[in-house]
């Protein structure tokens, strides 16, 4: 095994969810709401979530023009085309 592998795999990831940023980003947007404890981690997924589709639909974006790379203007279209998707 390499070296930097067996690094990598000691290495201890802290947390998952930077949960404190999360809180501290909603108490400055929106100071008067009352959010459940685990708000914070739903609201994370659901970002990773969109992350994820919006990433898959680039990605198939890009393989319709034989693009081997995402590019900013395959990540634009898929956004448009999801927000169709999301009124519709």
């Amino acid at each position: 095994m390499a070296v930097a592998a067996t690094i990598s795999q000691r290495k201890r990831i802290k947390r998952k969810a930077p949960r404190g940023f999360l809180r501290r980003v909603f108490k400055r947007q929106k100071p008067h709401l009352r959010l459940e404890a685990t708000c914070d981690l739903l609201v994370h997924l659901n970002c990773l979530l969109f992350i994820r589709r919006l990433a898959e639909e680039a990605r198939t974006d890009a393989c319709k023009t034989k693009c081997g790379i995402i590019k900013d203007q395959h990540v634009l279209a898929a956004a448009k085309v999801m927000l169709k998707k999301s009124r519709g």
